[in-house]
Order: structure tokens, then C-alpha cells, then sequence
């Protein structure tokens, strides 16, 4: 008895010793994440400063952009990513949210492992083969048919006639979005198609057995449980979106200036980082581009802590209804 007792002791302290380690490598891979995240942002806070410091407010809210005076504004840059990021979003979230509902709703079974292979192999193009495909392929195509469809049929169009006026160039604003939708589309697929799978089968057949139709079951079951996870999906690709580089640098046109026409060139705050930063003579040249670079930082953070804000609203609304 006395040797079983202290066996059994032998074997709690050891257990509380692996116990305290795994507490203590959790902890310890959390604070190096944050440290590595803070230490980001104190490395671009501190090489932006000169830029900062020198333009104030005005490196947000003016378009100039003129290395040769080092006169910056990032106004330009930052509306190209914005316009570019809505444009793929605008486009791609109709597009994923059908294909995940085909692949766990209606899809016949024999046929659910080509398409979602398919769609795990679109995500794993790398960025440059969109950049190339879309700027001898895609903006081909759309200079020649789509644009001008859309100058004749749309831009006399009051209201938005303004958003499709211009000569077609095939690159611009408008290409890009389309390469970042088809991008981004894999992603936000993949995403919601996991989240719409795992809905309890109860429920549903719950709301087939009432009556409802499969749209009223999507509508009433699974999109109100999978809600969280749609809204992770869409920050996914909203992220990717922002962030992208070499398939935008392509196609956007690379010009610093802001027009109404999604026709015409623009550019990105990651592409014209990608663009200039092995060219940027000066201190101040540098420290503007980098300075970008913390603005597209700023940007993420305030997108992914929308993301969280609603999150948490849907999560106590939901409370309050239980």
C-alpha cells in the first residue's frame, strides 16, 4: 500500500510538473507574439517619424507624391486600396457565398471533391501568376470588349455614369479589383464552406420537418449559426485584399492620383511600396514609404477590430434572445 501510495504521488508530481511547463510554454509563445507585433509597429513607427514629422496630417490627406521635390501625400495610395479592396469584396462574397452553399447543400457527393480541390488549388497560385494572367490576358480582354461596353451602356448613366468614363486602358482600378475578387475568392470560400458544414444536421432537418424550403433553411438555420464564422471569412479576405502586392502591382497602372472612374489607373498602398522602395534616394523618400507601410498597419488593426466589435454585439444580441 505504501508503495502504491507513493507511486501515485510520483505520478502527480510529475503531472504538475508537466502541467506547469505546458502553462509556461503557452505562455511564453503569447508574449513572443506580441512582442513580435509591438515591435512592428515601434520599427515602422519609428522609421515613418521623419515623414510624419515633416508633412503632419497632410501626408494622409494629399495626393502629391513628387520624390523629386519630396513633396508626399499618401491620399492616392490609400483610396486605390480602399476602391480596389470594395471592388473585390463587392465581388466575391456573392460568388463564395454560393459555391459554399452548392458544395454542402445541393452538391451531389461525387462531385464535391473536384470542386472543392479545384477551389483548394485557385488558393494556392502564387500572386505573381495573377499579376502576369491579368495583365496580358484579362486587361486585354476587358480594353477591348468589357470597358467600352461599360463607357457607351453606362457612362451616360447619371449617377454613376462618372464611376465608368474614360478611355478603356485595360488596366486600372477596375482590373485589379477583379484579379483581387478572384484572389480572395478561394479563401472566403473555404471559410464559409467549413463553417456552413458543421451546423448541426438536427436543426436542419428540424426545419425541413416544419415545412421550410432549403433557401429557408439556409436563411433561418444555417446562416444565423454560422454567422461568426461568415464574418472571420470575410475579414480573411478583406486582409488579403488590403494587402496584396505583386498581382495589383501589374495591373492597377502604378499613377499617384485619384479619379472617379474605376477605368482609369491608380495604385495601391502595397504596390507602390513594392514600386519604389529599391528606387527611394533620401532619407525622407524612405521614411515616406515606410510611412505607408504603417498606414496600411493602422488600417488592418482598425478592420479586424471592427471585425471583433460586431462580433461581440452579434455574440450578446444572441444572449439577450436566448
Amino acid at each position: 500500500m505504501v508503495a502504491e501510495a507513493l507511486s501515485i504521488q510520483a505520478l502527480l508530481r510529475r503531472e504538475r510538473r508537466v502541467e506547469r511547463a505546458f502553462r509556461g510554454l503557452s505562455t511564453t509563445s503569447a508574449i513572443i507574439v506580441l512582442a513580435l507585433l509591438g515591435g512592428v509597429i515601434v520599427a515602422l513607427a519609428y522609421d515613418a517619424w521623419p515623414a510624419l514629422r515633416e508633412f503632419g496630417w497632410s501626408f494622409v490627406t494629399e495626393t502629391r507624391w513628387n520624390p523629386v521635390t519630396e513633396k508626399f501625400g499618401a491620399l492616392a495610395p490609400l483610396y486605390g486600396t480602399v476602391v480596389t479592396s470594395i471592388i473585390a469584396m463587392a465581388l466575391a462574397v456573392p460568388v463564395s457565398f454560393g459555391i459554399a452553399i452548392f458544395l454542402t447543400e445541393t452538391c451531389p457527393t461525387w462531385l464535391r471533391g473536384p470542386i472543392g480541390t479545384g477551389i483548394e488549388l485557385l488558393a494556392s497560385i502564387p500572386s505573381i501568376v495573377f499579376g502576369i494572367w491579368g495583365l496580358f490576358v484579362l486587361a486585354p480582354v476587358l480594353q477591348h470588349t468589357v470597358q467600352p461596353w461599360l463607357i457607351e451602356h453606362l457612362g451616360p448613366l447619371p449617377g454613376i455614369g462618372f464611376l465608368f468614363q474614360g478611355p478603356p486602358f485595360g488596366i486600372g482600378l477596375l482590373t485589379a479589383g477583379l484579379v483581387l475578387a478572384i484572389m480572395v475568392l478561394p479563401f472566403i470560400t473555404s471559410v464559409m464552406r467549413e463553417v456552413f458544414s458543421i451546423t448541426p444536421v438536427a436543426l436542419k432537418e428540424a426545419a425541413y420537418g416544419l415545412g421550410a424550403t432549403q433557401w429557408e433553411v439556409v436563411r433561418g438555420v444555417v446562416i444565423p449559426w454560422s454567422r461568426p464564422g461568415i464574418i472571420g471569412g470575410l475579414m480573411l479576405g478583406l486582409g488579403r485584399a488590403l494587402g496584396e502586392t505583386m498581382a495589383v502591382t501589374f495591373v492597377i497602372g502604378n499613377a499617384h492620383r485619384i479619379t472617379g472612374s474605376l477605368l482609369a489607373p491608380g495604385t495601391t498602398i502595397s504596390a507602390a511600396i513594392a514600386n519604389e522602395f529599391t528606387e527611394a534616394v533620401g532619407d525622407l523618400y524612405t521614411s515616406a514609404l515606410i510611412a505607408l507601410g504603417l498606414l496600411l498597419f493602422v488600417i488592418t488593426f482598425i478592420v479586424i477590430a471592427a471585425a471583433r466589435l460586431l462580433l461581440m454585439r452579434l455574440e450578446a444580441r444572441s444572449g439577450r434572445r436566448e
